[in-house]
């Protein structure tokens, strides 16, 4: 900012980085300076629409959201964020509404990667809330439009967890190839593959191993933007696949304290499901009390969810044999 103070995206990326520190203060002080200075961006409207999200403020919700809806080369932005504010609390229908007007607007601005990318994290939501036949057209529509590394990574996540490990192996063995010195790649987005491969292989026990394993590189890196927090999800799996209960709630715990980080850009369904991930791993950890009000907050959260969403039906009946 000393060096370019007339930039509207360095006022937007410091915003933007006090938002993933959970420094909410000087995350909203930073977005409004920028508007002062009339260096107003997408992208501060975005993370003032971000901490409204977290202090359950909906009027200043919307009041970011008529600011940017409606301006062709930024609204997809808006309209992504709205959806994931729908997916949190598991209302799945109003989400896929949003986030498909993400996409046809990403497509309209000649966006065609920013679409795929869209529709790749859908395509990873849909596979861990188990709506497979969803996950795998998904992650086809994302292929057919783009080859970026957010994209490959999470189609191939997506068809890994909905039974397809050799689609996602080749797309994983093309990113490799493609970006060998390339550190977010090597460190964060072949290691999330692998471990999807190895977590929807047959052998769940040394699947759990294999995964937790190919996890280990992504320890320094996966509180980032492009990690999405998903090593930790799915070291938390692996934790529960291998019964590990206090390292399973470990992982869970991490995604529940970064909460202005698991919020939004495909962390939201992974940040509700957290909590029925911690519920599951106190199950195994014989500590039953945690474990009713791990998934009584889970229940709660999603109390307005979608009614047939397969996840929500397990946890449900998860929860009556604790009781």
């Amino acid at each position: 900012m000393k060096l370019d103070p007339g930039s509207g995206q360095t006022y937007a990326n410091l915003a933007s980085a006090y938002l993933q520190a959970n420094r909410l203060d000087e995350a909203g002080a930073t977005a409004r300076e920028a508007q002062t200075r009339n260096l107003d961006s997408a992208v501060s409207h975005a993370v003032l629409y971000r901490i409204a999200f977290l202090q359950h403020d909906l009027p200043g919700m919307k009041r970011e959201a008529d600011a940017v809806i409606g301006k062709p080369d930024a609204e997809d932005l808006m309209f992504s964020l709205e959806a994931k504010a729908a997916s949190y609390t598991g209302e799945f229908a109003k989400d896929r509404d949003l986030q498909r007007h993400a996409f046809e607007s990403a497509q309209r601005a000649g966006k065609r990667e920013t679409a795929a990318t869209y529709a790749a994290i859908a395509a990873f939501n849909d596979a861990i809330l188990g709506n497979i036949e969803l996950a795998r057209q998904q992650a086809r529509t994302a292929l057919s439009l783009g080859n970026g590394g957010i994209t490959e990574t999470f189609s191939a996540m997506a068809l890994a967890l909905a039974g397809e490990a050799a689609q996602a192996t080749r797309l994983a063995a093309d990113l490799a190839k493609r970006f060998p010195e390339d550190t977010i790649v090597q460190s964060e987005y072949l290691p999330m593959i692998r471990a999807s491969v190895a977590l929807a292989g047959g052998n769940r026990d040394r699947g759990s191993q294999e995964a937790i394993k190919a996890l280990a590189p992504a320890l320094a890196y996966e509180f980032g933007s492009d990690a999405l927090l998903v090593p930790p999800y799915l070291r938390g799996e692996a934790y529960l696949a291998a019964h590990r209960g206090n390292d399973a709630a470990a992982e869970c715990q991490k995604i529940i304290d970064h909460r202005a980080s698991a919020a939004f850009r495909g962390r939201a369904t992974m940040a509700a499901l957290a909590r029925l991930q911690l519920g599951r791993a106190y199950v195994l950890s014989g500590d039953t009390a945690k474990a009713k009000t791990a998934y009584q907050d889970f229940l709660a959260l999603w109390k307005d969810a979608d009614p047939e969403i397969p996840i929500l039906k397990q946890a449900k009946n998860e929860y009556a044999k604790l009781m």
